[in-house]
């Protein structure tokens, strides 16, 4: 029996009410007991002064998908007070799958190239098990122990190219393929899938639009109808304001699609909060306006940390998703000494000065070398610590060639990185405050060599509440808990209360911190080697609980691998009404 009794905290209960001393109780992974000056019963007794006891924290936008196969401690997570992670986001997961492998390496390739996140890995330590997304489910509960609990959705890319193939990148579904994708998509929910997630954004490595951008009105209304009949699913989406700015479209198309269907809806990118982006802002902000007055349950997801990028030679999607194939030419060769021999050669220098100057977009980082950092050496040569602009008019040279040489001289590993995207502030804190909006998107699990998603949830309490005071403890662990188990039906966990699972962080707000990012050289290569990834010291939590056993505890990770696979629950136990 896993029981505990935590004395002595400050309970800040998730639902965004006033914090309050308490002890709580818990006995086989469900908190039983919330009170003060309780009296143990024979259970182990935390002592937490000096602490607050929370609900622990949903990571609300990850892509561990593949990586908790190889990486199933999930590294920082736990450290962090995280205890759910949702997968399955942006249109890509590992199942449904065609039954023929060059379709089922098309999805592996998207999910490796959209979320850099290396193939070789993802082709060796995942089974393959599967074809249907309940075969998914069950291989994973067979296979995969983690800290943390998870819930995913079914990608609408993986349906698609398991009904089509690979002509899902070539042409509208047939009625017969339709048909097929909501025989897909209601096998997975009724296997438990939170829902379907969707992509109207990207383009891959080749400008290939991914095959979700072809599907026809009907094909969604098919997919749409399947999800009415699941009353707890949700529908997850990322729109367009980052690239092509065709994000205002999106939102009138899914007006349409979504008006008078009872399906709730999470945008990523409703309301897009970096200056960059401001043009659009007004028509989307009025989209999302005009679809909740016609009803429709609009969640707009969003990020507390403005994006940054590291300009990575080995896996990175950053000069692609900057409409330059010139520099992703180097990414995407072989070896080392192949990207050597490319950033030396003068024609593909005039290819490359060229793209950068013509077709990156102009709020990309290539356009913007004066925001690029020379901070990371393979193998200590320099210059350090200026930017990429210095670097460049010291030496007379195009900002592209520049990059070129300094690479050339520092090594094919190194990494460039760029200064955060600049942001509103002020719209970010009118996201938090808002009941039915989703944060804590983080990205984590994906793009470990551009950045560690893990742990930037610690920004919101140093930052935010700590530091500025822009909000209060109490909004921040509701933006991170009742908040988001509320928007994902997750009703038996995310609030301090009886009867509710004993997902908790304990933690002392002087103590914590977001640690900066480091290095770690433990990623399978799929070729017998290691490359790296970007984590973080722990933030740390004092104890971390998952269904009530510790994950983290002591400054360290305990071993312990008690998540589960959660599903929305459809039950008596309810979430409180959060304080607005």
């Amino acid at each position: 029996m896993n029981a505990m009794l935590i004395k002595n905290g400050t309970v800040v209960d998730g639902t965004g009410a006033p914090a309050f001393k308490a002890d709580v109780r818990i006995a086989d992974g469900v908190i039983t007991e919330v009170g003060p000056d309780l009296a143990a019963k024979g259970e182990r007794v935390f002592d937490a002064a000096g602490c607050h006891v929370t609900p622990g924290f949903i990571e609300s936008h990850t892509h561990y998908d593949g990586t908790m196969w190889w990486q199933p401690d999930l590294d920082p997570l736990p450290g962090y007070g995280a205890t759910t992670m949702i997968l399955g986001n942006c249109g890509f997961s590992p199942a449904p799958l065609h039954k023929y492998m060059p379709a089922q390496r098309e999805m592996v390739g998207i999910f490796s190239f959209f979320e850099d996140i290396p193939m070789e890995p993802f082709l060796t330590n995942l089974p393959w098990d599967w074809n249907l997304w309940s075969e998914y489910r069950a291989s994973v509960e067979r296979n995969v122990k983690v800290p943390l609990n998870y819930a995913a959705y079914v990608g609408h890319i993986a349906i698609r190219l398991a009904a089509m193939g690979t002509d899902a990148w070539t042409r509208a579904a047939t009625p017969q393929e339709i048909a097929r994708m909501a025989e897909l998509l209601d096998d997975a929910l009724a296997a438990g899938a939170l829902g379907m997630s969707d992509n109207m954004h990207d383009h891959d490595g080749q400008n290939r639009p991914v095959p979700t951008l072809l599907a026809c009105d009907a094909e969604f209304s098919a997919l749409f109808d399947v999800m009415e009949k699941y009353p707890d699913c949700c529908y997850q989406v990322i729109v367009d304001t980052f690239m092509r700015m065709t994000g205002p479209a999106n939102l009138e198309r899914l007006a349409g699609l979504l008006g008078g269907r009872r399906i709730k809806v999470q945008i990523a990118g409703a309301i897009p909060t970096l200056e960059f982006q401001k043009g659009i802002l007004p028509a989307m902000q009025e989209s999302v306006r005009k679809m909740r007055e016609a009803g429709v349950d609009v969640w707009p997801g969003y990020a507390h940390v403005s994006p940054t990028s590291t300009l990575s030679l080995v896996k990175s999607l950053i000069f692609a998703q900057s409409n330059d194939y010139v520099w992703h030419e180097v990414v995407l060769a072989d070896d080392h000494g192949e990207k050597a021999r490319l950033l030396a050669d003068p024609e593909w220098r005039a290819r490359a000065r060229e793209s950068w100057d013509t077709q990156a977009w102009d709020h990309s980082p290539l356009k913007n070398p004066q925001e690029l950092f020379l901070l990371d050496s393979e193998n200590g040569t320099g210059p350090l610590g200026i930017t990429l602009k210095e670097y460049a008019d010291s030496r007379g040279l195009h900002r592209s060639d520049a990059m070129a040489e300094w690479i050339l001289a520092n090594g094919t590993r190194s990494t460039v990185h760029m200064a955060p995207f600049p942001k509103d502030e002020e719209l970010t804190i009118g996201l938090m405050k808002d009941p039915n909006t989703v944060g804590n998107v983080s990205d984590a699990g994906a793009h470990l060599q551009m950045l560690c998603g893990g742990g930037e949830n610690a920004l919101l309490l140093t930052q935010y509440v700590r530091e500025e005071k822009k909000i209060t403890l109490e909004e921040a662990v509701n933006v991170m808990t009742g908040k988001l188990a509320r928007h994902f039906n997750l009703h038996d966990r995310g609030v301090i209360a009886p009867g509710m699972r004993a997902d908790i962080a304990v933690f002392n707000m002087d103590e914590i911190q977001r640690r900066e990012m480091e290095k770690a050289h433990d990623v399978p290569d799929g070729r017998g080697g290691f490359t790296w990834r970007f984590t973080r010291k722990p933030m740390p939590t004092r104890l971390t609980l998952v269904n009530g056993v510790p994950t983290f505890e002591g400054g360290k990770f305990t071993g312990a691998m008690p998540g589960k696979f959660l599903s929305p629950v459809n039950d008596e136990v309810l979430v409180p009404e959060a304080a607005e």
